[in-house]
C-alpha cells in the first residue's frame, strides 16, 4: 500500500506543479504589454541571456561544424560524394544540429542562470517586497526574461548554424580540398526554405519557449533556501534537456513525416 502511496502522491504533486506552471505561463504572457510600455527591461534581458550566451554559442558552433565536416568527408569519400559534404553540413545544422545544441547551451548557461537569479530574489524575499508595494514582480521581473529568451533562442540558433558552416568549410574546403564551388553551389541548389530553415527556426522557437518557461518557473516555484535554489537549477538543465530532446522527436516527427 505504501507503494500506490507515494505514486499517488507523486502524481499529485505532478499535476499541481503542472497546474503552477500552466497560471505561471499565461500570467507571463500578460506582461506583454507591461514591456511594451517600459522597452528598456527587454533590452537588459536581451543582453544578459542573449549577448553573454554568444561567445559559447559561436565556439560550439565552430567546432561542431569542423567535426560534423571531418566525419562527414570519410563517409561520403567511401561513395565518391564528397562534393556532397555543404549540403550533409548545412542540412544537419539548420535541421537538427543547430536547434538541438543551442537549446541545450541555452538551457545550461542562461536557464541555470535564470532559475538562480529567480530563485535568490524569492529566498530573498524581494518579490514579496514588490507585491508589497503594488507591483506585480511577474510582470516586472518575469514576463522581460521570458520575452527575451524567446527573441534570443531564434537567434543563437541561427548563428550556431552560420558559424558551423563556416566551420565545416574552413575543414572540408581548406584542409581536406573539396572544391570551394562545389561545397557552396550543392548546398544552395539543395536546401529548401520551407522544408529546412523554416523548420529550423519553427524548432528554435519551441525550444527557447519551453526552456525559458521552465527556467524562470523552477526559479519562481522553488524553495526560499540555498538548497532549494540549488535544486531548482538542476532541475531547469536536467527538465530542459528532456523536454528539447522530446519535442525534437515529435516536431521532426511532425515535419518530415509526410515525407
Amino acid at each position: 500500500m505504501q507503494i500506490f502511496q507515494q505514486l499517488g502522491h507523486a502524481t499529485l504533486n505532478s499535476l499541481s506543479k503542472l497546474g503552477r506552471g500552466t497560471f505561471f505561463l499565461m500570467h507571463s504572457l500578460n506582461g506583454l504589454t507591461y514591456i511594451l510600455i517600459r522597452p528598456g527591461l527587454i533590452i537588459r534581458q536581451l543582453y544578459f541571456v542573449g549577448v553573454l550566451t554568444f561567445l559559447i554559442i559561436i565556439v560550439s558552433g565552430l567546432f561542431v561544424g569542423m567535426v560534423l565536416a571531418l566525419q562527414g568527408y570519410y563517409t561520403l569519400s567511401d561513395f565518391g560524394a564528397e562534393e556532397s559534404l555543404g549540403i550533409m553540413v548545412a542540412a544537419s545544422l539548420v535541421r537538427e544540429l543547430g536547434p538541438v545544441v543551442s537549446a541545450l547551451l541555452y538551457a545550461g548557461r542562461a536557464g541555470s542562470a535564470l532559475t538562480a537569479e529567480i530563485g535568490l530574489m524569492k529566498a530573498t524575499e524581494q518579490l514579496s517586497g514588490m507585491e508589497m508595494m503594488a507591483v506585480d514582480p511577474v510582470k516586472r521581473i518575469i514576463a522581460p526574461r521570458f520575452y527575451a529568451g524567446l527573441i534570443s533562442m531564434p537567434l543563437l540558433a541561427a548563428l550556431f548554424s552560420m558559424i558551423g558552416i563556416i566551420g565545416g568549410h574552413i575543414v572540408g574546403v581548406g584542409l581536406l580540398g573539396v572544391d570551394d564551388g562545389a561545397f557552396w553551389s550543392h548546398m544552395q541548389s539543395s536546401m529548401d526554405f520551407y522544408d529546412d530553415i523554416l523548420n529550423g527556426v519553427i524548432k528554435s522557437i519551441v525550444f527557447g519557449f519551453i526552456t525559458t518557461w521552465i527556467a524562470l518557473f523552477e526559479g519562481y516555484d522553488t524553495l526560499p533556501t540555498s538548497e532549494g535554489v540549488g535544486r531548482a537549477t538542476t532541475r531547469t538543465v536536467v527538465n530542459s534537456a528532456f523536454a528539447i530532446l522530446g519535442l525534437d522527436f515529435l516536431l521532426t516527427a511532425i515535419m518530415f513525416g509526410d515525407d
